[in-house]
């Protein structure tokens, strides 16, 4: 019982910042708990029976984490896990107290946690993750990882405290070293794609540095087939038709892994074809491919979180459908994007958020027809929502995460907001 003091003043500042703000204040709890009692989040991660499950990236972690969860459920295990904006420590300590009994204590088999990578490879010497995935290694926010090998760096030292399974992408060439440097201490299984939906990739898969040399069937969960929102998956040699949340290749690749994740938790219990229904059957993380029924009408949102993100979903964008695109403060240098090409979108109605000028400047670089440009995003917004619907297709608002917050703000939107597809 010596975290019960602790837990109930963080329940206490929970409750009192939900009456200020509420939906809001979830990082605070967890906050106070972590300065009050440093000890806690290791003591709870560390004391599930069927042990604690690590996912982490640059990209395709909220979306894999939701997957796992869903197919590890399918199986009858009894999962807790984080919303996917509350992955780094003060975060995961606010939602590990939403469960927690006094003694900091979650009944649940298993935890699945997403983390954020720098987040994750600081409380890393704490823990003992059974199985820990890695979806990729990517150029990132350049104010917090300077360069892809830091970020390399961090999922190394989260990856070392394995004590089972380190499931990584075999295309990316960071995290194959990272598997050559482990393989004596660790069992591996990897998850990619075939050479043929790699060569339909009109960008590639994103990754700071790609392998030359793609996974073969055998060795373990391959895409074999993209078509929309529609893939195809090999698992022990058996191929899997699977529905994924959004389209693209990167949502295929985060169902592989997540189907990967599961055989390592799961052991011989794993079904394939169980997992494969569960991860079908799931809505898309909120702001990630989602769409949402707004007055009557399908508004798509698209999330961009960094150049990878950035470029593999505008790719995916219906070039015909009306566009509001926001990008806001936690984009600090817009510069960081302009390796994108988003000649793709053709045209965009409305470029918004506090950001708006850098980013018209690059659209109209890339020749993109833009409608009008609107600092004031609830205005941006409205207008956007109130014009009339296209003959084809759904509007859709393509956003940074602060755009995402403020936006959904805007239009009342929570987490369990329900959405059409």
């Amino acid at each position: 019982m010596r975290y019960a003091p602790a837990i109930l003043v963080g329940r206490s500042v929970r409750t009192l910042a939900r009456l200020r703000k509420p939906g809001g204040g979830s990082a605070v709890p967890g906050l106070v708990v972590n300065r009050i009692a440093p000890g806690y989040l290791a003591h709870a991660l560390n004391s599930f029976a069927g042990g604690l499950v690590i996912v982490s990236g640059s990209s395709g972690k909220s979306t894999t984490t939701k997957m796992l969860v869903a197919a590890l459920r399918a199986h009858g295990r009894s999962v807790f896990t984080n919303p996917s904006t509350a992955n780094i420590s003060q975060g995961l300590t606010s939602a590990l107290l939403e469960e927690a009994d006094l003694s900091g204590r979650i009944a649940r088999d298993i935890a699945v946690l997403e983390m954020d990578e720098g987040h994750g490879a600081l409380i890393a010497p704490q823990l003992s993750p059974r199985v820990v995935a890695l979806t990729n290694v990517m150029v990132d926010q350049i104010d917090r990882f300077h360069d892809p090998e830091m970020v390399a760096g961090m999922l190394a030292r989260i990856a070392h405290r394995a004590t089972g399974t380190v499931v990584v992408n075999a295309d990316d060439a960071h995290l194959v070293e990272l598997a050559e440097a482990l393989h004596d201490r660790v069992q591996f299984l990897r998850f990619g794609v075939t050479t043929e939906v790699l060569d339909r990739s009109r960008h590639g898969l994103g990754h700071a540095r790609q392998s030359e040399e793609r996974l073969p069937a055998a060795d373990g969960v391959l895409v074999t087939a993209v078509d929309g929102r529609l893939a195809t998956l090999s698992v022990d040699g058996f191929e899997h038709t699977i529905n994924l949340p959004a389209r693209g290749v990167h949502y295929a690749t985060d169902a592989a892994a997540a189907l990967a994740t599961a055989k390592a938790v799961l052991g011989e219990a794993f079904d394939a074809g169980v997992a494969c229904a569960a991860i079908g059957a799931i809505p898309p993380v909120f702001g990630r491919g989602e769409v949402v029924s707004i007055d009557g009408q399908n508004v798509e949102f698209v999330l961009v979180q960094n150049p990878a993100s950035f470029q593999l979903n505008i790719d995916t964008v219906d070039t015909d459908a009306p566009k509001l695109f926001a990008i806001g403060s936690d984009v600090r240098d817009p510069s960081y994007f302009w390796p994108v090409d988003t000649s793709a979108l053709g045209s965009v109605d409305i470029v918004s958020g506090s950001k708006a000028a850098e980013l018209a400047l690059q659209l109209a670089y890339d020749d993109v027809r833009i409608g009008r440009v609107e600092d004031d995003l609830a205005r941006a917004i409205d207008d956007f929502l109130a014009a009339p619907p296209p003959s084809r297709g759904m509007k859709t608002i393509i956003f940074s995460a602060d755009s995402m917050r403020r936006t959904r703000a805007h239009l009342g939107l929570t987490a369990d907001t329900e959405v059409v597809s």
